[in-house]
């Protein structure tokens, strides 16, 4: 077997690793304000270096940070933009129940939850992820630096799950401006990735896996909504993304279908209705794709996978303790794909 000397690795991580408690603690301190942030900052650097440590211990090129830095895996983007506004009580109303977690959140009689808001002309003025990417750098050796991996937001987070209320129109005419704006600060965050050194970023998309789901295309067409315009607008709206972006820049896209906790996932479907275009139409370099339970469906669409494109199998989940059966059976039945 061939040394692999650059992302995607033979094994990679989606990015996100279990908080420790000490940091769990931390963190609510700091949301109670009974500490600083850099008492947290401190609390946060001690446990990057120690997860920093365990995955070269077992042998992980592409280095992240847990994202322990982040309260959630999607924050960086929009808590950091201008013209998004964090309101903490958004009526359930506001939220489209045809998206999964959103559906499960209003069935089990949330009236309101937190988010961000489109009230204004959108505009990167600072960074997104510099800071955790130039700490990532300071604990790491400078060999290693090109393999680090930064995970970003969907640039579609917001618009799907809150849909017509995404924006004031009286901001935005309509998606294609609202989205004109988020393209531009993603194209200059990455280039200012590019200049500190990043060469590996990947896009936490559970969004687009969640057009796998049955449950979620119905809900749209009866609402009249075109889901596959939606789709080809997304898609769209990442290409515009990465327009011109390097190409020594390893582009991942990872997809899952929710993870909650005590195990919880908020969608089922395999990748079958929108393979052709998540393969052949983003230009991305690799896929990073949840396969570790029968809801992901089978390796049959990977069979639309570009021969310049690389897929990496999510078979191992730290949710479920018997996985190698399951892996064993996976690999036998669809080895031809």
């Amino acid at each position: 077997m061939s040394l692999h000397l650059h992302p995607p690795f033979r094994a990679e991580h989606c990015g996100s690793l279990k908080r420790p408690l000490t940091l769990l603690e931390k963190r609510k301190d700091f949301d109670d304000k009974k500490c600083s942030r850099e008492d947290l900052r401190v609390v946060e650097d001690a446990t990057i270096k120690d997860i920093i440590r365990m995955q070269k211990e077992v042998g992980i090129k592409s280095i992240t940070d847990g994202e322990f830095r982040r309260h959630m895996f999607f924050d960086g983007v929009f808590d950091n933009m201008d013209g998004m506004k964090y309101i903490e009580d958004v009526s359930i109303d506001k939220f489209m129940d045809y998206v999964p977690d959103l559906a499960a959140f209003k069935k089990n009689s949330f009236k309101s939850a937190a988010s961000y808001i489109c009230q204004g002309k959108m505009e990167r003025t600072r960074p997104f992820y510099i800071g955790q990417f130039e700490a990532l750098k300071a604990f790491t050796a400078p060999e290693e630096h090109k393999n680090l991996k930064i995970t970003m937001c969907a640039p579609e987070w917001y618009h799907l799950r809150h849909g017509v209320h995404a924006y004031p129109k009286e901001i935005y005419k309509n998606d294609e401006e609202y989205f004109a704006d988020i393209v531009v600060a993603y194209q200059q965050e990455i280039k200012q990735l590019y200049a500190a050194g990043c060469r590996n970023i990947q896009f936490d998309d559970p969004l687009l896996a969640y057009f796998c789901a049955d449950s979620m295309i119905s809900g749209m067409e009866e609402r009249g909504i075109d889901h596959e315009g939606l789709l080809d607008l997304y898609i769209k709206t990442y290409n515009d993304c990465l327009k011109d972006h390097p190409q020594d820049m390893n582009v991942g896209l990872h997809l899952c279908r929710g993870n909650f906790k005590d195990g919880m996932h908020f969608s089922e479907g395999g990748y079958d209705r929108i393979a052709i275009k998540l393969f052949r139409e983003i230009n991305v370099d690799c896929y990073y794709l949840e396969y570790d339970t029968e809801r992901a469906g089978t390796f049959e669409p990977l069979k639309w996978l570009p021969r310049n494109k690389v897929v990496v199998l999510g078979l191992i989940s730290s949710k479920l303790s018997q996985v190698y059966c399951l892996l064993h059976d996976l690999l036998v039945q669809h080895a031809e794909f």
